[in-house]
Order: C-alpha cells, then structure tokens, then sequence
C-alpha cells in the first residue's frame, strides 16, 4: 500500500452500466424487496402526510370499526411500487430523463404486520426521435399472495447515443 493520496470520481461509481430505451423489452420483470409495515413505517408515514385519521393510528377505533390492525394509507401502498427501491433506476443510469406518470388501483386492504412483494413489469416501449416511454406495470402483493394494488408507472429515456 502507498501512502500517495487516493482520489475518485463519485460520478463514476455505479453498480452497473446504463441501458439505453432500446435495451429493454416489453414483459422484463424488476423486483422490489419486500417490507414489511411495521408500526414505525406507519408513524413515519403519518408524519410524513400529515394524514392523522384513527384508522391508520388508533388500534381500539379500527377494532370498533372491524377491522383486524391498522389500516395502511393508499400512498403507503403506493410508495412500494418506488423504483428507487429496486434495481431499475440503476439499470436506467444516464438514460432516465424523467418520471412521467403514475397510476394506482387498491385492491384489497394493507394492514400493520403486512409484508408486502411489489414489482415492476415493463408492459409498452413507446419510441420517439431520441427517447422513448417505457411503461410499467406495477404490482404489489401481500403475505398471502393476494394482489392489493395494480397500476402503472412511466418513465422517459434516451435513447443510445450516436
């Protein structure tokens, strides 16, 4: 080992090399990890939203009102379709531009102690001049193997350049 000073380029550490629109076709499939909602990933949630409503924080009032454990909010469902939390934006590197678009239905409830398996199936590439639309389909299911949420997601990329 040298005592010389070492010096990086953060920008170049990546954990893969960027795929360009054209690399992608339609039926890839980019899992998330699981999680699962926990009471802290509840209250941060609130926190976060400012959603105060007892069926996503008072336990006695969602017994009252039948259900088993605390409700998750919609966008708590939502946000595990983050791609940020997977592979993909990584795989996209460079060649995201934007995200466009997103879309959800609620399938079935999300309570606390839920583990939830979202993913991210690449449904349509849409090309232009010099990017072009991919669109996912995003999925969450729970523990049980039961679909809670389907919806979409889309995102702008380069194209390779010349």
């Amino acid at each position: 080992m040298t005592d010389a000073p070492r010096t990086i380029d953060p920008l170049s550490l990546r954990p893969c090399a960027t795929r360009w629109f054209e690399d992608y076709e339609v039926g890839e499939v980019f899992y998330i990890p699981s999680r699962t909602m926990t009471d802290a990933l509840f209250s941060a949630f609130q926190l976060a939203s400012g959603d105060n409503h007892p069926i996503h924080y008072d336990r006695h009032w969602c017994a009252a009102h039948g259900h088993r454990e605390l409700l998750a909010h919609g966008y708590q469902v939502v946000i595990q379709t983050c791609a940020g939390a997977g592979q993909l934006p990584h795989v996209m590197g460079d060649a995201l531009v934007a995200f466009l678009e997103q879309g959800s239905k609620f399938l079935g409830a999300v309570y606390a102690g839920d583990t939830l398996y979202p993913q991210l199936r690449i449904s349509e590439l849409t090309p232009g001049r010099s990017t072009g639309v991919m669109t996912c389909e995003a999925t969450v299911w729970n523990q049980d193997g039961k679909t809670v949420l389907e919806g979409f997601h889309k995102y702008l990329l380069k194209k390779r350049p010349a």
